[in-house]
């Protein structure tokens, strides 16, 4: 097969890692640095080009589509699609999977439990808000945020005012901003699993290493293995097709009423195979191999 790889990291771990899997088991791998990438549009000829040519034809695309380009990367993405290619991951998955907001919302829709959500663009409401919560300590976060960025915990109503204000006046694009409830049992850890699928291939749990309550390995969280329980195991494989997502990283929380899904992420690190010894990799190539030729299904999980 010929696979492209979508990433404007060729040297990235996981970029590297997809690529020496797909080599050893026979497979021609291009990487395809998207943001050098523009299309044409026009009737019958739309078109993707790379460095000046009509990009190629491929068996298969791999997006590795990095936040900070979700648009224009999703954009390529979806050229791809109506040009008949076979994508991993769908344009419309990662751009739902990229907006908080929208994910908890499917999420919610689909009966999977997320911890309690509240969104507002007036401070001025911040007692009903935190009603609805319990009461602070509250999470506040940006829909589009990543790695633990644009994520505040606000320990007082004081500060949640405050921090949302402040939110309020620096975000020039208007993104959503969420509140959600603190869940003090689970502060600093959450558990990685890594959806293949319909099965979990790996998972870890993540634990800050100070008094942070952000477990993100980019901000200094450490992993080690965990088993997962029957139920967060039918949890995550769940809130991975409620994005329509084949392959993504499920955030979940344990908590005392149970397992919450936190969040769904479209391009998952692979960090998790150092810290698991699972070969992730070459589940996704493996799993490319058996649906790459197969018929693409519409998407039916709507916007």
């Amino acid at each position: 097969m010929k696979i492209a790889i979508l990433s404007n990291g060729p040297s990235n771990y996981s970029t590297q890692r997809l690529k020496e899997e797909a080599e050893q088991r026979g497979h021609e791998v291009s990487i395809v640095k998207y943001k050098d990438c523009y299309v044409s549009i026009e009737p019958n000829n739309n078109l993707v080009y790379y460095n000046g040519e009509p990009l190629e034809r491929f068996d298969a695309i791999i997006p590795r589509i990095a936040t900070y380009m979700t648009n224009y990367g999703c954009m390529i993405v979806r050229q791809l699609e109506m040009q008949g290619e076979y994508t991993l991951s769908r344009s419309l998955a990662i751009t739902r999977a990229r907006d908080k907001l929208r994910s908890m919302q499917l999420l919610a829709k689909n009966n999977i439990n997320i911890p309690r959500t509240v969104v507002s663009r007036d401070s001025a409401n911040i007692d009903q808000l935190l009603d609805q919560l319990g009461g602070a300590p509250v999470i506040i976060k940006l829909a589009r945020s990543t790695h633990g960025n644009g994520v505040v915990l606000a320990e007082t109503k004081k500060a949640a005012k405050s921090t949302l204000q402040a939110f309020y006046l620096t975000n020039e694009s208007g993104t959503n901003i969420l509140l959600q409830e603190f869940v003090k049992e689970s502060a600093g850890t959450d558990i990685r699993a890594f959806v293949v699928g319909s099965k979990v291939i790996a998972s870890m749990k993540r634990q800050s290493l100070d008094d942070d309550f952000r477990s993100n390995l980019h901000k200094g969280g450490s992993g080690t293995p965990i088993k997962l329980t029957p139920t967060e195991e039918k949890m995550a494989v769940r809130a991975a097709k409620a994005m329509g997502l084949s392959v993504a990283g499920v955030d979940i929380m344990r908590s005392e009423r149970g397992p919450l899904v936190l969040e769904v992420n479209a391009s998952p690190g692979f960090g998790i195979e150092k810290v698991t010894g699972r070969n992730v990799a070459g589940k996704i190539i493996e799993y490319v191999e058996h649906n790459a030729k197969r018929t693409v299904h519409r998407d039916r999980v709507g916007a």
